[in-house]
């Protein structure tokens, strides 16, 4: 990376307020808020894994053994347009949208399937040697999880690793990257088992803001849901949707710095 681009990073994130400097320390990174805009109906069966945004529909790809789907949704009434169940050997993971392709990944067998758009078809598969776990685009690579502080970056045409980054909160690895979702030039992360979306500068690897989304679901509805898990973002219109596993809502929220 180019000095010239790194300043414009930096620039960029200082006008954007998502920054101050790079930090070093914990205590440093600043933790935003949310605002709840709408409140959508989830199905409370769909164990989320992945989640994208495209002219008015979700895409969801969910997990578990003999559940595992792909599904096409209304945000606003929780409708589910098309529906494709995995093979049951295959534990379903994160998806990102790519043109007239939904890519998938799958949990621990290594294999990522290519889905056309206009069937819902697999008309390609690949293979990785990691875990799978969140994958999201930059419009130029593929960023993909595994549940460690890695982040590495596909090319979108071969699928074979072209680069990749440790993800650093304070200056400590930050494990359990999850579902991840790419905004503005940052990418948008899950950490599993917390109610905080990292926001993390794919250049340097840091997180430069948090997001807590705890107070989302009731103590009762917790008791049914499992963690938070999928982030989708409306480019056109900035609308951010989340929601989590087995959750009975679809949350839209405006993040309050």
């Amino acid at each position: 990376m180019t000095a010239k681009y790194t300043a414009a990073l930096i620039f960029a994130l200082l006008i954007s307020g998502c920054i101050g400097e790079v930090a070093v320390d914990e205590k440093e990174i600043p933790v935003y808020g949310y605002r709840v805009v709408a409140v959508h109906p989830h199905d409370p069966g769909a164990f989320t894994q992945g989640l994208a945004y495209r002219d008015g529909l979700l895409y969801e790809g969910t997990g578990l053994y003999g559940r595992s789907s792909l599904r096409e949704t209304v945000p606003q009434t929780g409708e589910v347009v098309r529906y494709r169940a995995l093979p049951t050997d295959l534990f379903g993971e994160g998806i990102v949208l790519l043109e007239d392709r939904i890519v998938q990944l799958t949990w621990r067998s290594g294999v990522g399937l290519v889905w056309d758009t206009d069937d819902l078809t697999v008309v390609e598969t690949f293979f990785y040697a990691t875990e799978g776990w969140g994958i999201t685009s930059d419009g130029e690579r593929l960023i993909m999880s595994d549940g460690t502080s890695k982040l590495r970056f596909l090319d979108p045409e071969t699928f074979k690793v072209i680069g990749g980054v440790e993800v650093l909160a304070g200056g400590e690895p930050l494990l359990w990257l999850n579902e991840l979702e790419y905004i503005d030039g940052l990418i948008y992360a899950n950490v599993w088992k917390t109610d905080r979306i990292a926001i993390i500068s794919p250049e340097m690897g840091v997180v430069v803001a948090w997001i807590d989304l705890s107070g989302l679901l009731t103590e009762e509805e917790r008791e049914r849901a499992d963690v938070l898990n999928g982030i989708a973002h409306d480019p056109e219109t900035g609308r951010l949707f989340v929601t989590g596993k087995l959750w009975p809502k679809l949350f839209e929220i405006e993040v309050v710095k």
